[in-house]
């Protein structure tokens, strides 16, 4: 426990400064998390043939994923609106070519793994990027570990206090129904807290009175959408018989086992934001 509340402490620390000085920083932190959380997800679905050290299709994913970050940073926001999208399905087509060359040396499965985890990984990780640029994006990227990170201490609080029935039983025997709805409560609160904490502490930057509401909201919805991000993750690792997807953050696991949740949200409490404050 002591092991993992350290490294829980330094990583939140360089999360908060990767954030605050956002820029190259912060995409560049991005991109090393998720080509590290690729190859943790392209391990467990056992993407690689028999003796390979890298599989092909996983190489494209590589590429594609420098690529997608470096467009995301190096150009326009028009220009990352124009060809995003058609870098993500050139990435995915350089896995299906890769999959018709190399013949029958892949299954389909593990080219659609590739590109399971292509996607999953770093391109709904980027959204945390994404949400940090937005007009308000220095108070609302932090509603994405409002709902996740939040989420996931409120419902073990809850749980180990109050809960009873089980949640996923068989997925997740420790997550009960009490501590999912304590999770999402807690989040809202804590969503609440914050935006009268900005209003109050931070008065220059005149954020109005609807964030009283709006953040709360986006945090409790993003609270709903982490629980299911974190059994997902979980059902991957079952289905693979595995405990933790790597040993890289000590008593946490890998970036895949610490982030679950967070790369679910990151999308939604982007496009929330969005809609319910007129971005």
């Amino acid at each position: 426990m002591l092991v993992r509340l350290i490294s829980g402490i330094v990583l939140l620390a360089l999360l908060l400064s990767v954030i605050i000085v956002n820029g190259g920083v912060l995409a560049g932190f991005l991109l090393v998390i998720s080509l590290i959380g690729f190859f943790e997800l392209v391990r467990a679905c056992n993407v690689r043939a028999k003796n390979e050290k890298i599989a092909l299709p996983e190489a494209v994913g590589y590429v594609g994923i420098v690529a997608y970050y470096g467009l995301l940073f190096f150009g326009t926001k028009e220009c990352f609106s124009e060809y995003g999208t058609l870098l993500i399905i050139l990435t995915v087509m350089g896995m299906l070519l890769c999959y018709v060359l190399a013949f029958p040396r892949y299954r389909a499965g593990q080219i659609m793994a590739a590109a399971f985890s292509y996607f999953y990984a770093p391109i709904l990780l980027s959204y945390i990027y994404q949400t940090r640029n937005l007009p308000q994006g220095q108070y609302l990227v932090w509603l994405i570990f409002c709902g996740s990170w939040g989420c996931d201490t409120c419902a073990y609080a809850v749980g180990m206090l109050f809960g009873k029935h089980k949640l996923a039983p068989v997925l997740s025997p420790k997550k009960s129904i009490e501590g999912a709805v304590g999770g999402v409560v807690g989040s809202a609160l804590i969503g609440f807290l914050y935006a009268k904490g900005v209003q109050i502490f931070l008065p220059a930057a005149g954020l109005g009175s609807e964030i009283l509401w709006a953040y709360p909201l986006i945090s409790a919805i993003g609270a709903v959408l982490s629980q299911a991000g974190d059994l997902a993750a979980s059902g991957i690792k079952r289905d693979h018989d595995l405990k933790d997807y790597s040993h890289l953050i000590p008593g946490h696991g890998g970036i895949m086992d610490r982030f679950d949740s967070v790369i679910v949200t990151a999308p939604l409490i982007y496009y929330l934001s969005l809609l319910l404050l007129d971005l």
